[in-house]
């Protein structure tokens, strides 16, 4: 069974601890597959498999630490209502596993989000990098069927000439799996080499950035239809000036005032989406904390368009 560790050792009293390292000072909880909530937060400091530069593992800490520059905001402008209010969301810790073994990572990454989503609850998780959602898918899959995937990020990572453990190689994998249905999903920002064939709508950057989001956001509508939706966000979606610390950062991509609109609006589209991740921060290539900060905002705003259906 998988481990759940945290900085502190209990959950802390949140009248009475000024708590920097649960997300958003979210209330840190150790039994995930028991303790009442509507999301479950879990960290996953894992980049064994990259390609390009490591470090990741230290996203989901980078993450964490930085949301308490946003955790002052009762209403999270431009929202007009507190989150708290209408989502139970509770950080688990990061997910422990044998160093240097892929294999292990991956068995219980893929158990523990089993075990949370049999007990009803959804998950938000924090890479460490982009390898990381397809155990996830594997464990969502079971549970809800094939997906469509909506997919923010400077590559397609539909790649089959890398290891079964590898950063780009995931959604070449999941499709062959039958975990996501490529003919429903969506990439967007996209600005490397690709294969056409695969039957992902690929959005790329250039045009992204030349149309308007409510235009790009009927079109991600159309290809999803109603499938349930999961959703996945590597942060080298964004150009390296808006997130330069990431391991393989492309030019010419989104600016986070995009991505956000982009995230945003998802509310409006009335899509079941079961399960979210924000990947591949790597805070040693990072600058004032910028590349955490955007993560962990557009982190914010997945939780609000979830708690946006509430209301």
């Amino acid at each position: 069974m998988s481990k759940l560790v945290s900085t502190l050792g209990n959950e802390p009293d949140n009248s009475l601890v000024s708590n920097a390292f649960g997300f958003l000072r979210f209330p840190l909880n150790f039994q995930p597959y028991t303790a009442e909530a509507d999301w479950v937060i879990t960290g996953i400091p894992f980049d064994m498999a990259t390609s390009g530069r490591s470090g990741a593992r230290l996203g989901p800490a980078a993450i964490r630490q930085v949301s308490v520059n946003l955790a002052w905001e009762g209403q999270r402008w431009p929202w007009d209502f507190d989150l708290r209010d209408r989502l139970n969301v509770i950080d688990c810790g990061d997910l422990v596993f044998n160093f240097g073994d892929a294999q292990d990572l991956t068995d219980k990454l893929q158990q523990h989000a089993d075990k949370v989503l049999s007990s009803g609850k959804r998950m938000l998780s924090f890479g460490g990098d982009h390898f990381v959602t397809l155990p996830l898918l594997r464990a969502h899959a079971k549970h809800f069927g094939k997906m469509a995937l909506v997919h923010f990020d400077a590559h397609t990572d539909t790649y089959s000439n890398g290891s079964k453990f590898d950063h780009g190689t995931m959604f070449f994998h999941a499709p062959n799996e039958g975990l996501i249905d490529p003919n429903h999903s969506v990439q967007i920002g996209i600005r490397t080499e690709f294969d056409k064939n695969l039957g992902f709508t690929v959005l790329d950057a250039a045009q992204v950035n030349d149309r308007t989001v409510d235009d790009i956001l009927a079109q991600v509508k159309q290809i999803v239809g109603d499938l349930p939706v999961y959703l996945s966000f590597d942060i080298d979606c964004l150009d390296p000036a808006h997130a330069p610390g990431t391991g393989t950062p492309v030019i010419g991509g989104l600016t986070s005032d995009s991505a956000l609109k982009l995230v945003r609006g998802l509310k409006d589209l009335d899509l079941d989406i079961v399960g979210m991740d924000i990947v591949e921060v790597a805070p040693a290539y990072d600058q004032s904390e910028i590349t955490a900060l955007a993560a962990a905002t557009l982190a914010l705003e997945m939780l609000h368009v979830q708690a946006s259906k509430k209301g």
